[in-house]
């Protein structure tokens, strides 16, 4: 019923090339009003891009068929029809390609293609229907634009090639090259066909495993103005300065469009081969928008001889209209047909920036190699006439071509029928004279390892909107070192806050996912973002706390040895020779509490070794002499009140080698106390980590808490019986009665040391040690001034009362 559907171009040979190209991109639909046959479908608006496709076909068969080494003998036609961008058409040249163009109703199919192969579509999803047409029946389809991954399917599309690489690469690559560029936070936009949707969907994936967060993902088709709107809108409400759109240059020029009249611009966009070098787009308010656009495009390579045929040879040789004389066509051409085309005769200045027209050129050389190994063609023999060649012959064929054209490049179809991804990165720069250039400023080539096939030369690029700066688009600024990121609920991961890093832990590296706990004996500094040695913490000599002590230590023994001194000056005065038995416990009292002061200073310092076996043996054994040289003493005043009474002879059994032989047995017994607790386990230095987590107490570790609270309870056990004894003396007749001084002076001595139990047992540091001085020099020097300075006083301030008589209470009143 419909009218036969003649090709555009061509020309009949021994074999037959067939190819589907956009020349029109407009297609004119009459009305339908049912009452009469509708008229044929007209087109308009021609596509240069898709014109120089089909032109570069027919220059590169005649190049074969002029060729003595490939095909010698053997004339290649072909049919290339115009599908106006309209699926309408594109199915009906479809159906010509396959059947021939005048197929009736009464006609039989004698199950032969009249083509060999077809060339086309451009576009992904044209070229998704061409494909699942052609398929069943075998026929192989080369598509020089098509790069959907989509059609990567060797199931569903068996018998399709493409010399463009598919779009997993492409996509990829759009993901490593924001993260090149440090932007974390983009907005994409794409196509919604296949060609868009598929190549969107790798490169959001890819974008999730580099890092890389996406405010918004929006589609819309050509056809579709309400979501082109709502598309605007999302873009005018973002906060992401980055868009990747991966659109085909008619959905590009329809967004530029709005995005002009909205006056949108400072966006940096980052585009693919469909849109990024396409001429249409360059309009005089163009670059407010896209100016500075990064993007991947088809490498330009140029055919040598090309430009020169598109205004001479080619005219004279293909477009019958633009002949004086001849046999125009077979098929009834029409002539109103080529007079748009013919506006462009002699016109060539864009025939170097053709990108896609040497893919139209490996595609006619692939077909060409593939038919000369079916027809078993040899250079001077020729090929074989007579050979049936079945589509599916030729579809294996191409499985196998691998050949060098003759502009360098090396040809042949990996596994899913596409050829290696080599794209050039452009950017879209003004020149001198103010034009519009798309600049080359990389390239990525898939077939390079890994850590080369991305090369980008960032002094080159002009970004957004012209400028010279490179734009930041991020969610949320860099978290600094000393900080670590928390995401925010509800938002993508590169939404985050900086949360500074808790006190121990430190995070040296920018945008830390988790700060990370310093080591045992290291501390994070102030910034937190390195670790550093704790401070060590002891009681030093150079501190004040430690000078203080010292020079309470030095002034108590100084002064201990300046009583000793007196009294011995003194030591033929009646308050001196008061007890004479016991004259040498005295000086042996004040010996033991010089060694008492003295003591405290072991406590001061660095620990090591040796001071933390001396501090605590030194302070048992000298402090238990101390306490048995005040025990001694009363029990000689209170032995000698006893011995008084009539028939006591009890000093015969404590005289002065029984106290001292006393003193010596009470000393001992903490010395075995002590050499005990140094064979079995002795105090050691100890870097207690455990109560501080800011510093390290350095201290002496007990060692053995038995041999510490033994040490330590022995003292205080002679301690409470020498309070007991001079407690029952304190009442005992006598001017001068020292079992009230001795009864006093335990009072404070075991006050004080029942006071330093709690602070001993608490967290332990220099201040723990301080108590411990202080508690030695506050019961040395209560003993001292108890027991001595009562006579000392005497000595110097009342020698009037340094007399046996008032000593014996008998002066009178």
């Amino acid at each position: 019923m419909g009218d036969p559907k003649y090709p555009l171009l061509f020309k009949d040979g021994d074999v037959n090339i067939g190819a589907l190209f956009s020349v029109h991109s407009i297609e004119i639909l009459s009305s339908f009003k049912y009452t009469q046959k509708p008229h044929v479908l007209s087109c308009s608006s021609v596509s240069l891009r898709d014109f120089r496709m089909a032109q570069t076909m027919i220059f590169a068969i005649e190049e074969i068929n002029r060729s003595e080494s490939l095909l010698p003998n053997v004339s290649v036609g072909y049919q290339i029809y115009d599908t106006c961008g309209s699926r309408l058409s594109s199915m009906s040249a479809t159906m010509a390609l396959m059947n021939g163009p005048e197929f009736t109703a009464g006609d039989r199919c004698n199950g032969q293609s009249p083509i060999h192969a077809i060339i086309g579509e451009t576009e992904s999803s044209a070229t998704v229907i061409l494909s699942r047409t052609t398929g069943p029946f075998k026929i192989p389809v080369i598509s020089p634009s098509a790069s959907c991954e989509c059609l990567s399917n060797r199931k569903d599309y068996p018998s399709f090639f493409r010399t463009i690489a598919s779009d997993y690469h492409q996509s990829r690559a759009l993901a490593y090259i924001v993260k090149h560029f440090g932007w974390s936070w983009v907005g994409a936009v794409n196509s919604d066909n296949d060609y868009g949707n598929n190549g969107m969907t790798i490169f959001l994936n890819t974008a999730q495993v580099e890092g890389i967060c996406v405010e918004y993902s929006v589609k819309f088709y050509r056809t579709e103005p309400d979501k082109l709107q709502k598309v605007v809108e999302t873009i005018k409400k973002s906060t992401a300065k980055v868009i990747v759109a991966f659109l085909t240059s008619s959905e590009m020029y329809n967004l530029l469009d709005q995005l002009s009249i909205q006056n949108i611009t400072g966006f940096q966009m980052i585009g693919v081969e469909g849109w990024i070098t396409a001429k249409n787009l360059i309009t005089p308010n163009s670059f407010h928008v896209l100016g500075g656009s990064l993007g991947f495009a088809v490498r330009k390579n140029d055919i040598e001889g090309f430009a020169d045929y598109v205004i001479k040879a080619f005219w004279k040789t293909v477009v019958p209209c633009s002949q004086t004389e001849g046999n125009y066509s077979q098929y009834a051409v029409n002539c109103n047909t080529y007079q748009d085309l013919l506006l462009l005769k002699n016109y060539n200045e864009d025939v170097p920036e053709q990108r896609y027209s040497s893919n139209v050129y490996k595609a006619v050389y692939a077909v060409a190699h593939s038919l000369h190994n079916l027809l078993k063609c040899k250079k001077q023999a020729g090929c074989e006439k007579g050979l049936s060649i079945q589509p599916q012959q030729v579809v294996e064929a191409l499985k196998k071509v691998n050949f060098i054209i003759k502009m360098g490049d090396h040809v042949w179809f990996d596994s899913t029928g596409a050829t290696v991804a080599q794209y050039e990165v452009v950017n879209w720069q003004k020149d001198s004279n103010g034009s519009i250039k798309f600049k080359a400023v990389g390239y990525y080539d898939a077939s390079l390892p890994p850590d080369q096939r991305f090369v980008l030369n960032t002094e080159n690029i002009t970004w957004a909107g012209g400028q010279i700066e490179k734009p930041r688009s991020v969610c949320s600024e860099s978290c600094p070192p000393g900080t670590r990121k928390a995401a925010q609920k509800g938002r993508p991961v590169c939404c985050y806050d900086c949360i500074p890093c808790a006190e121990g832990e430190i995070s040296n590296e920018t945008d830390s996912n988790n700060c990370r706990q310093c080591p045992g004996e290291y501390w994070s500094n102030a910034e937190k973002n390195k670790c550093v040695l704790k401070a060590v913490e002891f009681l030093s000599f150079t501190e004040v706390m430690g000078i203080v002590l010292v020079f309470f230590s030095l002034f108590g023994a100084g002064l201990t040895v300046l009583m000793a001194i007196l009294f011995y000056s003194k030591k033929d005065t009646p308050i001196v020779k008061a007890n004479n038995s016991e004259l040498k416990l005295s000086f042996l009292l004040l010996f033991s509490l010089t060694l008492c002061f003295l003591c405290s200073l072991t406590f001061i310092g660095r620990p090591t070794e040796w001071s933390c076996m001396l501090r605590h043996t030194a302070f048992g054994i000298t402090f238990v002499l101390c306490i048995s040289c005040v025990l001694g003493k009363t029990i000689v005043v209170l032995m000698a009140f006893k011995a008084t009474l009539p028939g006591s002879n009890i000093m015969k059994w404590f005289g002065p080698a029984q106290q001292r032989l006393s003193v010596l047995a009470f000393t001992l017994i903490q010395v075995l106390i002590c050499v005990l607790w140094l064979k079995i386990s002795p105090p050691f230095p100890y870097k207690n980590l455990k109560y501080y987590n800011e510093k390290i107490v350095l201290e002496c570790s007990l060692g053995s808490t038995v041999g510490f609270w033994a040490v330590l309870g022995y003292i205080g056990l002679l301690a409470v019986l020498c309070f007991i004894l001079a407690f029952l003396a304190r009442k005992l007749p006598d001017k001068f009665n020292e079992a009230k001084f001795i009864t006093f002076s335990m009072l404070i001595f075991c006050a004080v040391w029942i006071t330093f139990i709690p602070s001993y047992v608490s967290p332990p540091g220099k201040f723990t040690v301080a108590v411990e001085i202080f508690a030695i020099l506050a019961s040395s020097f209560g003993l001292l001034f108890c027991i001595f300075v009562p006579k000392c006083y005497i000595i110097l301030c009342k020698p009037e009362q340094n007399t046996k008589q008032h000593l014996m209470g008998k002066v009178s009143i």
